[in-house]
């Protein structure tokens, strides 16, 4: 079953991303690819617009679907009019705590959940990230942590990026 989901609410449920850092899509983005990947599971979040045109490609995969509300718009009304486009809607769950956004969802038969309980659902789901956070800390501040990358995710990356490898010998 595949959600949607408003980015916004669900940033301001969790701990460990702040709604203030101008890269908070982008760490929710890389959280729910985590979980969509380890879940199985179909994703399109939904953000009020904020970053610039074209990003949404670079965020999207397979399993998350990127979406940002143009200037004149917001993230509840993209969200709305997916609802009342969406072929199958009892087969989707709507993570939003917008009242408006859960009544609709609701006359349409879509299963729903608030911001809070998806927040709860991520954080059972995913490896805790208070070891990564003391690794942190009892490292040089000079010092980066390296994540780790799937050999899907760095295929990713290169599809989206493209390889220069080649255009640099010379």
């Amino acid at each position: 079953m595949p959600y949607l989901i408003d980015g916004h609410n669900l940033i301001g449920q969790l701990p460990d991303i702040d709604l203030s850092d101008p890269d908070d899509e982008v760490k929710l983005v890389l959280k729910l690819r985590q979980y969509a990947g380890r879940m199985r599971k179909k994703i399109t979040v939904v953000f009020d617009g904020g970053l610039e045109a074209g990003i949404e490609k670079g965020l999207s995969t397979h399993s998350v679907q990127v979406r940002f509300a143009a200037k004149r718009s917001s993230a509840d009304n993209v969200i709305r009019d997916i609802i009342y486009k969406t072929k199958n809607p009892a087969g989707w769950i709507v993570v939003s705590s917008d009242l408006a956004i859960r009544n609709i969802a609701h006359q349409k038969r879509m299963q729903m959940m608030r911001a809070d309980e998806f927040a709860k659902t991520l954080k059972s789901t995913l490896p805790s990230s208070k070891k990564r956070h003391v690794h942190q800390a009892s490292q040089p501040s000079s010092k980066k942590i390296n994540p780790q990358l799937s050999k899907a995710e760095i295929d990713e990356w290169l599809d989206i990026f493209g390889d220069d490898s080649s255009s640099s010998e010379s």
